[in-house]
């Protein structure tokens, strides 16, 4: 069901969200939070996304806001995510994600090289202890060389899978060939997320592991449906959301997250402000299953500039507006 444009902007609100380091090349994180009859809901596609993308970030929203879904558990574990930053920061970074038993280290950073990647690996090896698990994540950076360079570097630190180390599929089956005796599992995000056809990863048998992320596939009961068919495990990330994103994040890796891992959505304690004075940061390694409630002066505090609230405002009756035609042709 497909709700009126006036009932998603009735009560929304677009926040620009000061983060504590660059990450994914920003530092601030814009977000329209909306409330739909179920609660509080989330539509917070990269600005640089066309409304073709942003379209299952939409649908997303609705799927969170206008339908019932049960937490499947009271928590969830969550991993600690360290951008590419200096090792003399890696342990104060770390000390923001309480009880966290595995982290996931930002690589391939543009303007930096391998040994700093090797130099952030090994940092956080050292704090975190020899039975952490520690993960890499390339954004899909790396040639099919480059990577095969890198994960034989980065190998002896008992990676636990590296994450999107190359763009295309192809390149992921490449890799994963030329690195089998590495023991690094190779997972796949952007070729899930980002794909028409999001299981097309695993048919290929490029991937041993499937990032899911909830806002990108189309909200929990369409990605629900991806984890079930993959066949492969899956681990449950955030978008970078606001604590009511990663609501819904934790609402679906409850549901339907592959054990052993931790899900992706401790990213709360990346951010200088949130839309909630009960954000969902880590404890003990864990973040509850629950729905968040915005405080109203914190949608002040952070209110969007008025040029940026209007250009959210028309991007979401844009979407929504193919999401009508798409409706209508069905």
């Amino acid at each position: 069901m497909l709700p009126d444009l006036a009932d998603l902007l009735s009560d929304a609100h677009v926040v620009a969200l000061p983060m504590r380091v660059r990450f994914r090349g920003i530092t601030t994180r814009e977000a329209l939070v909306l409330r739909g009859p179920e609660g509080w809901t989330e539509f917070s596609p990269f600005v640089e996304y066309d409304d073709a993308e942003a379209a299952a970030w939409l649908r997303a929203a609705i799927d969170f806001g206008w339908t019932p879904h049960a937490p499947a558990a009271s928590s969830v574990l969550v991993n600690a995510t360290v951008p590419a930053v200096a090792p003399s920061a890696v342990e104060g970074l770390l000390a923001r994600y309480p009880g966290c038993t595995t982290a996931k280290v930002k690589v391939a950073e543009p303007g930096t090289g391998i040994e700093d990647d090797v130099a952030r690996v090994a940092e956080v090896r050292r704090v975190m202890g020899p039975d952490a698990a520690v993960r890499i994540d390339a954004n899909g950076l790396w040639s099919v060389d480059q990577a095969v360079v890198a994960l034989e570097r980065l190998a002896p630190f008992d990676l636990q899978y590296a994450e999107q180390p190359c763009r295309t599929i192809a390149e992921l089956a490449a890799l994963r060939r030329r690195t089998a005796g590495l023991g690094v599992r190779i997972a796949a995000d952007e070729s899930v997320r980002k794909a028409s056809d999001p299981l097309a990863v695993a048919r290929a048998g490029a991937a041993d592991v499937l990032v899911v992320k909830a806002q990108p596939l189309g909200g929990i009961t369409a990605a629900q449906r991806v984890i079930a068919a993959a066949g492969l495990p899956c681990v449950v990330s955030s978008a970078l959301d606001t604590s009511v994103g990663l609501g819904m994040g934790a609402f679906l890796a409850a549901a339907a997250m592959s054990p052993g891992y931790a899900a992706g959505l401790g990213t709360a304690a990346m951010f200088a402000g949130d839309v909630t004075t009960d954000p969902l940061l880590p404890t003990n390694g864990r973040i509850g299953v629950r729905r968040v409630d915005v405080a109203p002066s914190l949608l002040e505090q952070y209110t969007a500039s008025p040029e940026r609230t209007a250009w959210w405002r028309a991007r979401v009756e844009r979407v929504h507006a193919l999401l009508a035609d798409t409706s209508a042709r069905e």
